[in-house]
């Protein structure tokens, strides 16, 4: 436990894997930072990587909503004052309830307040729930508010909001559905590389995401968005897929911003949010229908909210 800070005073303290920080998770999140208000302490998030399933299951680990610095920018909007990012290894996994308490919320975070949603676990063989953290917090001197996360009228008939529903309507192509569960439109991030540039020599330039591993991708098809470079955000057509029109084999998420061809985003890290699904993956008879059908997509982006 060398890595988390020994020089805390006092804090209110949540903890999960928060990928996404969807509504269910900012929620919970939003009720530590009033608490920590309350008490004029900091609030803190702890979370994990790689996420536990992958050490306890390894080839486990589901699709990434969200990288780490993407999370820790969407909590410090929330108010949050510090997000710890602890390796989840083997010895922390073989840690007791008590053990983890005493060595993470004791001994280092000094928690005077702990804030978890009914379902949150913890400890080996994920034995320590809700129950446990407060009678352990009993004898360490910290208190647990527990937030139930069912909203009404989430997607899926009353389905509580979670990271496996918003990435079940991802890979659903149901962009629109899961920027319901996560507050905001999802987001694929990378770095633009060199494709076959086969839009730009059409006057259609494309960016070519080298997509941060293991992240949730929409299911194929042509989507409306936005991709965003720096301080820069254009709306863009958002094809994912193995661009059949052309006999590609390699799965790609390339992003067109409309009515723009000068722009040089080679070497860029960006960041492309889905805002609604327009097609699927299609092959035309002729490269005439093949560039109407884009006028078409690019015409559905232009219709996007500023």
């Amino acid at each position: 436990m060398a890595e988390i800070p020994g020089d805390w005073g006092r804090s209110v303290v949540t903890i999960g894997s928060y990928d996404g920080v969807h509504l269910g998770h900012q929620l919970i999140i939003g009720k530590a930072v009033e608490r920590a208000r309350e008490l004029g302490v900091p609030a803190v998030v702890i979370t994990f990587d790689p996420h536990p399933s992958e050490v306890i299951r390894p080839g486990s680990q589901p699709a990434l909503l969200a990288p780490h610095a993407r999370r820790a920018e969407l909590m410090e909007r929330l108010g949050v004052d510090a997000v710890l990012v602890l390796p989840f290894t083997k010895e922390l996994s073989r840690l007791s309830p008590a053990e983890f308490v005493v060595k993470v919320l004791v001994e280092k975070l000094h928690a005077r307040s702990v804030v978890e949603g009914p379902n949150f676990r913890f400890g080996h063989r994920a034995a320590g729930t809700v129950a446990t953290l407060a009678e352990l917090g009993e004898s360490y001197g910290f208190d647990v508010r527990v937030i139930d996360l069912y909203v009404r009228g989430a997607v899926g008939e009353g389905e509580p909001f979670s990271s496996s529903l918003a990435r079940r309507l991802i890979a659903e192509g149901d962009v629109a559905g899961a920027a319901q569960v996560l507050g905001r439109p999802h987001r694929v991030e990378g770095e633009v590389v060199h494709g076959a540039a086969r839009g730009r020599d059409l006057g259609i330039p494309t960016a070519n995401l080298d997509v941060v591993p293991g992240t949730a991708i929409p299911a194929d098809g042509v989507y409306a968005g936005w991709l965003t470079a720096g301080r820069e955000r254009w709306p863009a057509a958002i094809s994912i897929g193995t661009n059949p029109q052309f006999e590609g084999t390699v799965r790609s998420v390339e992003a067109h911003v409309v009515d723009r061809t000068d722009l040089d985003l080679y070497g860029q890290w960006v960041a492309v949010d889905f805002h609604s699904y327009v097609r699927g993956q299609e092959t035309f008879d002729s490269l005439d229908a093949f560039l109407a059908r884009l006028e078409e997509d690019k015409q559905r982006v232009r219709e996007l909210p500023a």
